[in-house]
């Protein structure tokens, strides 16, 4: 049996007086790629946050690893944040910040670059990449870390398909890493391609959690059902 990772318990987030996160419970394995799914306005990203203690839910808790506390985790964005500095610097700047001693931050980021295919530009400004680049720059930054969990909020949303398939790839490489993935998509063809099993969220409550498979054959919820038609919005 698979170790429980993350346990969200009777979930609920309030914005005024809207609640965005509505009761929500759900067991996410160690190991696994996990991606949500769900309509527009929907929540997804505002669960992701939660369980990356981004924000404070209202009622409710999370645990990690059954309450023995949360390991390391990193989560990359959309349109991630690249600072004044070269590629390489980019990286080594998160390993300072993680209090990574400073005689490993170089060899580090040096190493992480070379795995994503980086190590020719790791001295030019990170600002004048490419968006597919800086968004491998990104993962770069998240998995020199050494997460437990990456967390991912649709990170190919703003990509070409060439630039998407490589994200693709370097995020197949770091769950084989021992990595485990959360990814918000609207992407349903990256959502077969990626996903170990799905969660698919619907007005802030969670309407299934399934294998990948099982989701895409046979949805349980009537509402992931419309989705899949085509029947609710995929963004």
């Amino acid at each position: 049996m698979a170790d429980v990772l993350l346990t969200l318990e009777a979930l609920r987030y309030e914005a005024g007086d809207r609640a965005l996160i509505r009761d929500v419970s759900l067991r996410i394995e160690a190991g696994r790629r996990t991606l949500i799914l769900g309509p527009n306005g929907a929540g997804k990203s505002v669960l992701m946050r939660l369980m990356h203690g981004l924000i404070e839910p209202t009622a409710g808790r999370i645990l990690w690893n059954g309450g023995s506390g949360a390991p390391v985790q990193a989560m990359v964005f959309q349109r991630p944040v690249m600072l004044r500095r070269s590629v390489l610097d980019n990286v080594t700047y998160a390993l300072y910040l993680a209090g990574v001693p400073a005689a490993e931050r170089r060899a580090r980021a040096e190493a992480v670059l070379e795995r994503v295919g980086l190590s020719p530009l790791a001295h030019r400004p990170a600002r004048v990449l490419s968006g597919g680049e800086q968004q491998r720059v990104a993962l770069a930054r998240a998995w020199a870390l050494r997460p437990r969990v990456l967390f991912l909020d649709e990170p190919t949303a703003s990509l070409d398909p060439g630039a998407s398939a490589e994200v693709e790839r370097l995020i197949r490489v770091i769950a084989d890493d021992g990595c485990s993935i959360v990814m918000v998509t609207h992407h349903l063809g990256q959502a077969r391609r990626l996903a170990d099993d799905i969660v698919f969220v619907d007005a802030g409550r969670i309407t299934e959690h399934t294998p990948v498979a099982d989701f895409f054959a046979a949805p349980r919820s009537e509402q992931a059902g419309h989705y899949l038609r085509g029947e609710l919005s995929w963004t």
